[in-house]
């Protein structure tokens, strides 16, 4: 994460230096970043940060509630299988593209709302360390 004090200082050693990339590496960023700031000529705490996630509406909000319904009622669907199914309902609303959309839809529904899963706890057996027994010696079976 770029400070303020690195840009005022990249600023400075910009007219001292006359070098970005010199500039860039005496403050501890890379050329590119340096660049960035030169061009708009602003501190880090000025730029806007955090992603902007979302950059489309959701095209599955309308139909939300049937596809929840189909994996409430048939938990071990794949977003694939439900995306078809949407497609041959919907001809031509939904495009190829927006099945990714849909798989990162139904994990985050599983996540949070769908059914528990199995829990189970794995038992590892090492050779040598526990021993059973019942006692019986082996000594006169061998004749």
């Amino acid at each position: 994460m770029i400070t303020d004090r690195q840009v005022r200082r990249l600023f400075a050693l910009i007219q001292s230096e006359g070098n970005l990339e010199l500039a860039a590496s005496k403050v501890g960023m890379d050329a590119k970043r340096a660049r960035k700031y030169r061009r708009v000529v602003r501190l880090a705490s000025e730029l806007e940060s955090g992603p902007r996630w979302r950059t489309r509406p959701d095209p599955f909000v309308a139909v939300w509630s049937a596809v929840r319904g189909l994996l409430e009622t048939n938990p071990g669907l794949e977003a694939k299988t439900v995306f078809e199914h949407l497609q041959r309902i919907y001809p031509g609303r939904f495009q190829d593209g927006q099945l990714r959309t849909l798989q990162r839809k139904v994990k985050q529904w599983r996540a949070t709302e769908g059914p528990s899963r199995e829990v189970f706890f794995t038992q590892q057996h090492h050779a040598g360390r526990l021993c059973a027994s019942d006692f019986t010696h082996m000594e006169e079976s061998w004749v």
